[in-house]
């Protein structure tokens, strides 16, 4: 008798893969609703990866290359706002690049005269004194025995403007002197102060004082002296430069003629006025004081370092 076959029908085999299927359907089912159900499910993505913390960059979008070393990053930053401790920006305090030297140009006329130094305006400052030497200083005017001189702080030298100034200078005491400005007493000298001469000073005060409180004014003196011209060691008709000495009242300008009209010429913090073109150098000069007086001379020939007389002196006023 034949012995029995191990293997399953095929109805047996169908109802079996039929129930296998339903199992799988209801668990498939029953998963799909607890996950649609928990109450962890969330739409968005996970909150901390937009949270900057210790140690991380605060920014939600990653970059995706690294800048080089050394270089800021070319992203954009938001508006700046005030924070503690943070500096206020402010202008860029790199000095210019110096403007090239302007070239003789017509006198407009129009321009101020006078410069921080005017006419008729008490100024308040105080008195010191130094050692003049030989009396020789900033202005140029080379070796003196007029020992009535002073240095004119920085800010009121105004570039040479206040060389050969006469200044009235009164002391709290009641005490007065004139003295002539011949030199700049530079920085840190505060506007209003005078470095006097030795001799001066003591006209005001004990120079044991050393500083002494002063007001003082502008003065046009009598004076029988007249004006004079010279040329800057080097000049000749391509470049000088040129000098007025003992002018009783402020320059303001000076001019050369040239065959377009008066050209006027820029002036030094050494006190001489450059034609550095060597435009008028030779030729007739044109000068004018603070209060608008012009004064015509002729016959300076450009001979260096010689001082050469105008036979002119503006008026007093």
């Amino acid at each position: 008798m034949a012995s029995r076959s191990h293997r399953s029908s095929p109805s047996g085999r169908r109802r079996t893969a039929l129930v296998s299927a339903a199992v799988a359907a209801a668990v498939a089912l029953v998963a799909a609703l607890i996950v649609a159900f928990s109450p962890d499910h969330e739409t968005t993505a996970d909150p901390t990866a937009a949270t900057p913390v210790a140690g991380t960059r605060g920014t939600a979008t990653p970059t995706t290359q690294e800048p080089a070393k050394g270089r800021k990053s070319p992203t954009p930053s938001p508006t700046p706002s005030a924070r503690a401790g943070s500096p206020t920006p402010s202008a860029s305090t790199a000095s210019p690049r110096p403007a090239a030297k302007s070239p003789a140009r017509k006198a407009s006329g129009t321009a101020p005269l006078a410069g921080r130094i005017q006419p008729g305006v008490t100024y308040d400052g105080v008195a010191t004194f130094y050692d003049v030497g030989n009396g020789d200083g900033a202005c140029l005017y080379g070796p003196t025995t007029d020992v009535m001189t002073a240095a004119m702080n920085h800010t009121d030298y105004e570039t040479s403007k206040a060389c050969g100034a006469y200044i009235l200078v009164h002391a709290a005491n009641g005490a007065s002197v004139t003295v002539r400005i011949t030199n700049e007493c530079p920085l840190p000298c505060a506007p209003g102060q005078l470095d006097l001469s030795p001799q001066a000073f003591a006209k005001l005060a004990a120079p044991v004082q050393g500083r002494i409180p002063i007001t003082w004014n502008l003065l046009s003196p009598s004076t029988s002296d007249t004006i004079s011209i010279r040329y800057k060691t080097g000049s000749s008709r391509y470049w000088c430069g040129i000098q007025a000495i003992g002018h009783r009242n402020p320059l303001a300008r000076l001019e050369v003629e040239t065959a377009d009209g008066w050209s006027q010429l820029p002036r030094t913090e050494y006190n001489y006025f450059l034609s550095e073109q060597g435009t008028g150098c030779g030729g007739m000069i044109r000068i004018t004081d603070i209060y608008g007086e012009q004064l015509e001379i002729a016959g300076i020939s450009v001979q260096p370092d010689v001082v050469q007389s105008a036979r002119v002196q503006f008026a007093q006023h």
